[in-house]
């Protein structure tokens, strides 16, 4: 006898159907193959065990499983449930009739409880794709899955269950999903608002100039002086995600087994864009992605939203240099002896840093002042390198919060009125790239699209000139100030770039000053 049923394999953020072919033979003997790895070959104790439990003998036939595509690895606990289901269907124990139209997968506990898996939003999409009618998996995983249209999802809590529905012994309701309620409910919701900051006036611009383009950011000032403050509202004032923007960050986070921990809140879909922000002694695995197994990295994580990195100098400069490419190509691809992922990572770069190693270098404060030499200042300064500096769009200098403006009771600006701006200058980044799928905000633009679309008249063209001169500027440079003007010319509305716009973009470019720092 020979029967089929269905699970899928998650590579990278997508998946792959894996077919479980389960032939019997009379005898006792079990064979599992299909490049399981460890976690999959010790399922058959877990199945067993977890059989026993529910009332059901042992197998009384020779089981020989093929998990295909073969030359796929197939990793983790997520096939216990298809493995199981498939056997007890080999012993003719559950029908047949239901096994072509539905994906199962799940993790079996000792006492046929099931546990959550990892990639069910994929998973999900890979069985609509292929055309099933619907998806088997863990209550836990339900919502999360159910957000795929058009596809059944049913969450099942034990064994028993997922036996009884397959047998038509029972009915169980298909988990449903209101995706735009979701919008609506979540879209926004944010504690930490702008009209908390006080003074601070500069860099808000800036940052209200990077959120309008998605450009990335660098905040150079004092301890105290509100960097982290500032970075953590900058999701406030971002533009809020499309729907598609949503399914694919929610990919990331479910492949990342992450999704879990939301769906103990009830929460399937990621509708706030994300903002990570991992500590400095994090490694490069840790933040472009990879391991023996491969997952995302926080740079995926951040996919779509925020990667804020504090004290910038005091990361290893080997794993700031692994962004380089990343923050060019907006993708990460690992590649293993077996195996090759490709995980996005369009995220804006948002890091702070202090002047210098003591941290009071230039305040004008002798109450606190810098003890650091020139040379150490120097040698802080270079843990950042100029291949990274380059692809930072704004650099901005902040300074520590005058008394009189920390006692100042009036609100600042709130997050909603610079959100305003902002999704007025996107708006019109949405018309003007409405012809490129890849090309959403003016920080990615091409340079074939920055010639285009960031022409200069001959006295902006001469002040650029002089600029990219007197302070020796690079290419990348040249391109990341035109697309920071683009931005400054579209919050004013403005179809031209004006020198005032380009003044604007050039005073962001601090690190490249020959004077900073000595």
């Amino acid at each position: 006898m020979l029967i089929k049923c269905f699970g899928a394999a998650p590579q990278g953020i997508e998946a792959v159907i894996v077919t479980i072919e389960v032939h019997a033979v009379p005898g006792f003997e079990f064979t599992l193959v299909g490049l399981p790895d460890n976690a999959v070959k010790e399922s058959h104790e877990r199945i067993l065990a977890a059989l026993m439990v529910n009332g059901y003998n042992k197998p009384r036939h020779t089981l020989t499983i093929n998990m295909a595509p073969a030359d796929i690895k197939k990793e983790g606990a997520a096939y216990d449930l298809p493995l199981a289901i498939g056997m007890l269907a080999a012993e003719e124990e559950v029908k047949t009739v239901l096994l072509e139209r539905y994906m199962i997968m799940g993790e079996l506990s000792l006492d046929g409880s099931l546990q959550p898996i990892r990639g069910a939003l994929p998973i999900a999409l890979c069985a609509r794709e292929a055309g099933f009618k619907g998806l088997i998996l863990p209550a836990a995983n339900a919502a999360e899955a159910a957000v795929t249209e058009g596809l059944e999802v049913y969450g099942a809590n034990t064994l028993l269950e997922v036996v009884r529905f397959l047998n038509e012994e029972c009915a169980m309701e298909p988990t449903r999903v209101d995706t735009q309620a979701l919008f609506d409910q979540l879209a926004f919701t944010s504690d930490a608002d702008f009209s908390d900051v006080r003074g601070q006036y500069k860099v808000r611009r800036a940052i209200e100039v990077a959120a309008a383009g998605g450009h990335n950011m660098l905040m150079v000032g004092v301890p105290g002086a509100g960097k982290s403050m500032i970075a953590k509202r900058l999701p406030s004032i971002l533009p809020p995600l499309t729907l598609e923007e949503a399914l694919e960050t929610t990919k990331i986070h479910s492949v990342a087994g992450l999704m879990n921990k939301r769906n103990a809140e009830n929460a399937s879909l990621i509708v706030q864009r994300p903002f990570r922000s991992p500590h400095h002694t994090i490694t490069d695995v840790a933040l472009v992605g990879g391991g023996t197994n491969p997952h995302p990295g926080e740079i995926s994580l951040a996919h779509n939203g925020v990667l804020f990195l504090d004290e910038l100098p005091e990361y290893k400069r080997s794993t700031l240099e692994v962004m380089r490419q990343p923050l060019e190509d907006r993708h990460i691809t690992v590649a293993r002896t077996k195996t090759t992922v490709d995980y996005p990572a369009s995220f804006m770069l948002v890091a702070a840093m202090n002047p210098c190693p003591c941290g009071h270098y230039g305040e004008n404060n002798p109450a606190r002042p810098c003890t650091c030499t020139p040379a150490q200042i120097h040698r802080y300064l270079g843990k950042i390198s100029g291949p990274l500096l380059d692809r930072i769009d704004i650099q901005c200098e902040i300074e520590a919060v005058p008394y009189d403006q920390l006692r100042d009771t009036t609100p600042g600006e709130s997050s909603a009125v610079m959100r305003e701006r902002v999704l007025k200058a996107r708006a019109i980044q949405s018309q003007r790239f409405a012809d490129s799928k890849l090309v959403h905000c003016n920080a990615m633009m091409s340079s074939k699209m920055v010639r285009q679309y960031c022409a200069l008249d001959a006295a902006c063209d001469q002040l650029l000139e002089l600029t990219m001169t007197k302070l020796g500027l690079s290419a990348r440079a040249y391109d990341r100030i035109l697309k920071v003007s683009r931005t400054i010319a579209d919050l004013e509305g403005s179809e031209q770039i004006q020198k005032q716009h380009l003044l604007e973009a050039i005073s962001y470019r601090s690190l490249d000053r020959n004077t900073w720092a000595l």
